[in-house]
């Protein structure tokens, strides 16, 4: 756990809405999608961005300007990607090229992450829970990507 301006932040999975069906096995629920807010990708980026844009605060004041303004910026990237990307999504070309710098952006992402724990600013366990997050969202944007027909 990572406390935040009084609220407590549990970097944890989000969650995937699955149910057990009569013999066991599991079954995913199909939600239509009407708006980019609708998609999964987007709802994780987004929350990933406020937590980061919220930490990079507690950095030191010489890193604010550097390290922190890059992370402010790359954290809001993967999002606001997505909502472009979806509404470019009748042209194949423009759609893919967003969803593909929003992967690039949640790359980058994890080595900044990953240069905040290991000069010391940040928790390592709330590095790695966040780096985990990031990965698990570029997954699911490669995904997105490659199946963008079938959402």
């Amino acid at each position: 756990m990572w406390t935040v301006d009084d609220r407590v932040w549990k970097i944890v999975p989000i969650n995937r809405d699955r149910r057990l069906n009569v013999e066991g096995r599991k079954v995913y629920t199909k939600t239509v999608i009407r708006s980019f807010k609708d998609l999964e990708v987007y709802k994780e980026g987004y929350e990933l961005a406020i937590i980061v844009n919220r930490e990079v605060n507690k950095l030191p004041i010489f890193e604010k300007n550097d390290l922190g303004s890059q992370m402010r910026r790359c954290s809001k990237s993967p999002p606001a990607n997505i909502a472009e990307g979806w509404a470019k999504r009748r042209f194949p070309k423009e759609f893919k090229r967003h969803i593909d710098s929003a992967i690039g952006s949640s790359n980058e992402m994890e080595v900044h992450i990953s240069m905040a724990r290991d000069l010391g600013y940040w928790p390592k366990d709330f590095c790695n829970k966040l780096i985990q997050r990031y990965i698990y969202l570029g997954g699911k944007l490669v995904n997105l990507r490659d199946k963008w027909k079938t959402f």
